[in-house]
């Protein structure tokens, strides 16, 4: 399987980490660099990595371990890096920015790979996987809201992080053998148990449309 990983932070270390002792060949992509303050939700990078990108610090990690092949990209993903999606079997959306999530969103379901989204705030985290007959994320959320609370206003638990991480992982593995546990529903986990609700495709959803579903 080959999976492309957006973002090497909180969620992307642990869906790097899974992914690649089950010797799935990787893509991480993230422009960032290893902050100290991060280490503790980010179990690829060290202290020895601080300053680096992230990127090239959670490949070196990946190939400490195991003998996968992993390629970095130091980069913001935007849609002028749309081609890198068709060159893999399923995206992982490890990102803490709406904008971003919806781009993944749309470019994924334009091109036909299935996308796992992640995220993680404060108590909770969330899990949901987009394929040709499922609802999407932007059937879920229609667009970005007015003001993002992210990570560093509303915090992180660590160990959260990792729990959501590991879920991916297994969805993307589930997607590529044909039997997704999540596509069509958004899984929510907190520190007190998890919940499932079910999803359908939004009518007039400018991402992939109820026609197009139909003609699936």
């Amino acid at each position: 399987m080959k999976a492309l990983v957006v973002g090497a932070g909180g969620l992307g270390c642990p869906v790097a980490w899974s992914l690649a002792r089950l010797s799935a060949e990787l893509t991480i992509v993230d422009d960032d660099r290893v902050e100290l303050g991060n280490l503790h939700r980010q179990i690829l990078h060290r202290t020895e990595d601080l300053g680096r990108p992230k990127a090239e610090s959670a490949r070196d990690a990946i190939l400490r371990r195991w003998p996968v092949k992993v390629t970095a990209l130091n980069l913001r993903f935007g849609v002028e890096h749309a081609a890198l999606i068709g060159h893999h079997d399923v995206v992982l959306d490890c990102t803490d920015a709406f904008a971003s999530k919806f781009l993944l969103n749309d470019l994924c379901v334009a091109a036909g790979v299935p996308l796992v989204h992640g995220a993680v705030v404060g108590l909770s985290g969330q899990v949901m996987s987009v394929t040709s007959r499922s609802a999407c994320y932007r059937c879920l959320f229609e667009a970005p809201p007015p003001g993002e609370v992210g990570c560093a206003v509303a915090g992180v638990l660590g160990p959260l992080c990792g729990v959501v991480g590991v879920v991916m992982a297994e969805e993307a593995w589930a997607l590529h053998a044909g039997q997704p546990r999540l596509a069509g529903a958004l899984e929510i986990i907190t520190i007190a148990g998890t919940r499932l609700v079910r999803l359908r495709p939004r009518p007039g959803c400018t991402a992939c449309g109820v026609e197009e579903r139909r003609a699936c």
